[in-house]
């Protein structure tokens, strides 16, 4: 099947075209067609680096030609939740588009604080969405629900159409104690099936795992266990968007006589917005980041951007011993509350070697015997469950590689599902009238954003 590229979809037509992340795990973004008109979900980027040059990483925005060319009809611009690599090139991307942008609170404040971290410019039209709540983009109406995931405020859209309704996962997981926000909650996502879903957009990134994937809540005994025996200074690198783990181990700090202090620029924002929304423990004692190195070692726990090794963010800095507040001595404790991000391994291998070298103890989830971390993602029994409540017609996998993609795609064949749809970015997905993909229907890829660094 054959169409032409610039082609829009017609009033019987549903289409689903990512530019980015279907194939790939980051950079996403998705467009939704359907009566000459487009929408677009999320618009992110991809950070890689070379682990042995020790450059600067290299951030990456999708390539946007197709729809640059169709942003006459772009509708509107949903950003699903708070992680880069679904909102971080949209303050570089907006200005080619200019059309509303919708998100809840906590992101769109996120948006804004980061880029003007950057000397960029946030777009000038956002607009606040709460869970629940129904908006009209176009021929597009769309219901935001709230979804579990590693950062507050996370959405998934349920996009109704006069051809189908498509529902968009975002990034997910079924966690019974999330910490932050409400448990999820099967009944909502049962009515949603029971409405009739045409598509299901869903998260692949561990299809291959088997199991549930493990609640935010698995990592208090652990953390409990480490703050009960320490008596030096605790350092902690975990991810800065992940405000229910900074919230958890904070309150456990505050009861082992700790004050609690950040070092890292993107830890600050994310903490100012989550103190904004009030997702943080009001017992909290934080202190200052240029005050830390005064205060007793056995009183302080400092949360350090730099998990995943990267140059110039605070754990480099500590283990190179050139970070301005605080330096590392033995009998300090360095927790990686954090996965490795694959492609990083041997950058993270190296910050342990340097951490160790200072006198530190680095405990990680490969020599702990407690949970230090759980994803935020899926897995093979959380899909399950997922396809038993929506019973899509349709199953079209995204947000990972193509061993991921063609795992959840078995999964939900599985599971009854009458249709799964494989492709990659630049294949067109139609939904409606029958489904097919045109594989190849615009050209895509990646390119380097120079002027964005990442802090």
């Amino acid at each position: 099947m054959q169409l032409n590229v610039d082609r829009n979809p017609g009033i019987n037509d549903l289409w689903f075209l990512p530019l980015g992340g279907c194939g790939e795990i980051g950079m996403n973004l998705n467009l939704i067609g359907h009566n000459s008109e487009w929408l677009m979900v999320d618009c992110g980027i991809n950070i890689t680096s070379s682990p042995l040059s020790g450059a600067q990483p290299l951030i990456e925005i999708p390539f946007t030609d197709f729809i640059d060319k169709q942003k006459s009809v772009l509708q509107g611009i949903l950003i699903t939740h708070a992680h880069e690599d679904h909102f971080g090139a949209l303050s570089s991307l907006w200005s080619r588009w200019r059309c509303p942008v919708f998100g809840t609170s906590f992101t769109l404040s996120v948006i804004r604080r980061k880029a003007l971290m950057r000397g960029l410019t946030p777009p000038d039209l956002m607009l606040e969405t709460k869970f629940g709540e129904r908006t009209q983009h176009g021929s597009f109406s769309v219901i935001w629900h709230p979804m579990t995931h590693s950062t507050p405020e996370n959405c998934a859209l349920e996009i109704t159409t006069s051809a189908g309704t498509i529902f968009h996962s975002s990034d997910w997981k079924m966690d019974k104690y999330p910490q932050i926000g409400k448990s999820f909650r099967p009944k909502r996502f049962a009515s949603i099936g029971k409405r009739g879903v045409d598509a299901f957009i869903c998260d692949s990134t561990n299809a291959q795992d088997p199991g549930f994937s493990a609640s935010e809540g698995d990592i208090v005994p652990g953390i409990r266990q480490i703050l009960a025996n320490e008596r030096g200074r605790v350092i902690v690198g975990c991810f800065s968007s992940n405000i229910a783990r900074i919230n958890t181990i904070a309150k456990i700090a505050v009861k082992s006589g700790r004050y609690v202090g950040l070092l890292g620029r993107s830890l600050s924002i994310m903490v100012e917005c989550a103190k904004e929304r009030g997702y943080l423990d009001s017992s909290i004692n934080w202190v200052d980041s240029e005050h830390i190195g005064y205060l007793p070692k056995n009183e302080v726990l400092i949360f350090a951007t730099g998990s995943q090794g990267e140059l110039g963010a605070a754990l480099s800095k500590l283990a190179m011993d050139s970070h301005r507040s605080v330096s590392l001595d033995a009998g300090d404790t360095v927790i990686f509350s954090s996965s490795i991000i694959p492609g990083n391994e041997f950058v993270v291998s190296r910050l342990f070697h340097k951490l160790e070298g200072l006198g530190a103890t680095v405990v990680h989830p490969g020599n702990f015997d407690e949970t230090l971390h759980v994803s935020g993602h899926p897995c093979e029994h959380d899909l399950r469950q997922m396809y038993q409540l929506i019973q899509p017609k349709i199953v079209i996998p995204v947000h990972g590689e193509y061993s991921h993609l063609n795992a959840n795609a078995d999964i939900a064949l599985s599971c009854g599902i009458p249709n799964a749809l494989r492709g990659m970015n630049g294949d067109l997905f139609c939904i409606r009238p029958k489904p097919t993909i045109v594989k190849g229907f615009t050209k895509v890829g990646r390119l380097p954003l120079p002027e964005f660094r990442k802090k």
